[in-house]
């Protein structure tokens, strides 16, 4: 069985074939002609055990999106109130710093409580939508437009990277999986030692904004990328085993992972060219 970088994935349930066998086989692979469900046998509205379909997780993953982005326009229109009346921005650290943690939080018990829920991803998105809301509003105010930027360079990347998916231009294979992983646990140890050492003065230059920032920032941008493909993967076989309409939630949990991580490097990447 294939594996994911992502760790909102690693624990799901296991059964017999996989992840369970509640359902045939159907996923995001698959076109999107035919009834509800995509050919999977019809439940009864409502049904708590149905197996998970694409409309599922399509459908939990945007409100996962737009209460991060609620949360994150009015945390960035807050910030930039604040640093443009030249006020104390504490209150804006203070909301950075707690977005962070409870999002930190929330995601480590969903990833090792093993079970889906509506209302946690939802608050780990409105979290997650204060701590970058907070983060993106002092860099607009440093750099106007560069919100936009990032907001975009993200869905960009998602877009493409879905197309890339269900035209099969890229296969997900054993191989690649490893590649991915293995290069998503060496950029973190790299973040991770440039962290480390910079406590004690020593600049690895990997954040300074310098030529190899640069760079460095383009690999990590294209590692969070080819996540999205994993992603995709595991969710798509997770509505082919046919698990219950519930875990489309688990689903929409590791894509917002990886759609934070990737707006971060995006936005240090556009402020790093703001400078030159």
């Amino acid at each position: 069985m294939r594996s994911t970088s992502n760790p909102a994935f690693r624990n799901l349930p296991i059964g017999s074939g996989g992840y369970g066998q509640y359902g045939p086989n159907v996923g995001f692979s698959q076109p999107l002609g035919g009834g509800p469900g995509y050919g999977m046998p019809q439940a009864p509205t409502g049904a708590a055990d149905r197996p998970m379909t694409v409309d599922d997780v399509v459908v939990k993953t945007g409100l996962s999106l737009g209460t991060a982005l609620v949360t994150g326009v009015l945390t960035a229109m807050y910030t930039i109130s604040q640093a443009r009346a030249g006020g104390s921005l504490g209150t804006v650290v203070g909301l950075m710093v707690g977005g962070m943690l409870v999002g930190l939080v929330l995601s480590l018990i969903m990833i090792f409580r093993r079970k889906p829920s509506g209302p946690m991803t939802l608050i780990y998105s409105a979290a997650e939508g204060v701590f970058l809301g907070a983060i993106t509003g002092i860099f607009e105010h440093l750099w106007p437009g560069i919100a936009l930027q990032a907001i975009l360079g993200t869905a960009g990347v998602f877009v493409a990277m879905l197309v890339v998916y269900r035209t099969g231009a890229v296969k997900v294979t054993p191989r690649l999986t490893k590649w991915i992983i293995g290069a998503t646990a060496g950029a973190v140890i790299l973040m991770f030692m440039n962290l480390l050492l910079g406590l004690f003065g020593v600049n690895m230059g990997l954040r300074s904004g310098g030529t190899l920032a640069i760079v460095f920032s383009l690999v990590v941008i294209g590692i969070a990328a080819f996540n999205f493909l994993l992603d995709f993967d595991m969710a798509d076989r997770m509505i082919r085993e046919g698990m219950p309409s519930k875990w489309a939630w688990f689903a929409a949990f590791g894509l917002m992972t990886t759609m934070v991580w990737l707006y971060l490097e995006i936005l240090r990447l556009l402020s790093y060219l703001q400078n030159d």
